[in-house]
């Protein structure tokens, strides 16, 4: 049996953050991945950084790859029915913006610093499952190399995302759980982008979203039903679809061969209490986002901060203040969040009858037209508290 101060269960943003975080602090950590490195760090997901993390990706010395690859935008733009509307949110906000830097990318720059700093990161774990999580030395049992192997810890963080085991090992947990009635479509293409920010248009026929990757990579979105599959959508069909939805007049959208494409439902879950004596869970193990406002892996970076602190006072004081209001501090942030991402996604989505419609269209030229509206969407948009 092997072991360390903190042992992580998961390799995403959250784990491999953390494990950054502990290290600045002298704290040891071991990361355990279910996948292969190839495939984390090829797996496609969020890419939109709020002000905070990436300053918090610079400040942990692994923001060169997105200062020199990624791009900074100053402001958004909201489409209703063709008429499109900039919210500048450098303007709103007293200087912030945002990042467009896949999170895949980022992943790669964490664990090229963790292996470069001599930090572990064991891939390809199997059959994860924790033991004695009550007490002061909890266990992570898990396979590897066709090897049962053990990792004793003074902590478990749980950043195994929603389909790990970390969060059935809290005990008595409550969860708050909602299915939106629609998907998402998204394809990566190889085209130049057609904007130089975002676009997320209202449409008649359904939501679009014109996001980017890097200057010759798109990435692209549609409103679907949650039902569809994706072999009813032929490329012919999803360009035909954005074309409509994204068009504004004396703007062309730019069209190219689709690398990848897959269908996302969007959903709202929130697990409470976040933890359970050692075991702390993080990012997506405890809460999911729906994707309109851009926070998943924003959230998940957040948490984490909170966690580092909390275990770099208490190694060093023997206080547990921290640990002990661990999840109350995070939840407040989620439930913000949460309120953000669901009032973005049903700002923008085309739902419900008549008079749900007419509610919409009001909030939609209320955000236009109000600067106090503007204001809120951007201070929310690029993440309002310091990490």
């Amino acid at each position: 049996m092997s072991a360390t101060q903190v042992g992580i269960v998961g390799a995403g943003p959250a784990g491999l953050v953390l494990a950054h975080l502990l290290q600045r602090c002298g704290i040891e950590s071991v990361v355990l991945e279910l996948h292969d490195r190839e495939y984390v760090e090829a797996r496609v997901r969020a890419g939109v950084l709020e002000q905070g993390t990436a300053d918090l990706l610079n400040r942990i010395g692994v923001g060169e790859r997105m200062r020199s690859d990624g791009s900074v935008h100053r402001g958004v733009n909201l489409q209703f029915l063709g008429r499109r509307h900039r919210i500048a949110l450098d303007e709103l906000t007293g200087g912030k913006a945002i990042t467009v830097y896949g999170q895949q990318e980022v992943v790669k720059d964490l664990i090229a610093a963790r292996l470069a700093a001599g930090g572990e990161v064991r891939f390809g774990v199997e059959n994860v499952r924790l033991e004695g999580v009550e007490t002061d030395a909890p266990v992570v049992h898990y396979r590897h190399d066709g090897q049962e192997r053990a990792l004793r810890c003074d902590v478990v963080a749980g950043c195994d995302g929603f389909h790990g085991c970390c969060r059935d090992a809290v005990p008595h947990a409550r969860t708050f759980e909602r299915e939106h009635p629609f998907a998402w479509l998204g394809i990566l293409a190889a085209v130049a982008p057609s904007t130089e920010e975002l676009i997320y248009a209202y449409h008649d026929r359904g939501f679009a979203l014109h996001s980017l990757r890097s200057p010759e990579l798109s990435r692209l979105y549609l409103q679907v039903d949650p039902h569809d599959r994706i072999e009813s959508w032929p490329d012919e069909r999803i360009w035909e679809e954005l074309q409509l939805r994204l068009a504004s007049e004396g703007w062309v959208l730019r069209e190219g061969p689709v690398l990848e494409k897959g269908i996302t439902a969007l959903r709202s879950f929130v697990v409470e209490p976040m933890q359970h004596r050692r075991l702390f869970l993080a990012g997506d193990a405890a809460h999911i986002v729906p994707a309109t406002g851009a926070k998943g892996m924003n959230l998940a970076v957040a948490d984490v901060v909170v966690l580092a602190q909390a275990l770099d006072v208490w190694y060093r004081t023997g206080r547990d203040d921290g640990l002990r209001a661990y999840s109350a501090t995070c939840l407040r942030r989620v439930w913000r969040v949460q309120d953000f991402s669901v009032w973005m996604t049903m700002l923008m989505h085309r739902h419900g009858d008549a008079f749900t419609r007419r509610v919409q269209e009001a909030a939609q030229a209320h955000v236009c037209e109000s600067v106090s509206a503007a204001r809120c969407l951007a201070e929310s948009y690029v993440g309002g508290a310091t990490l």
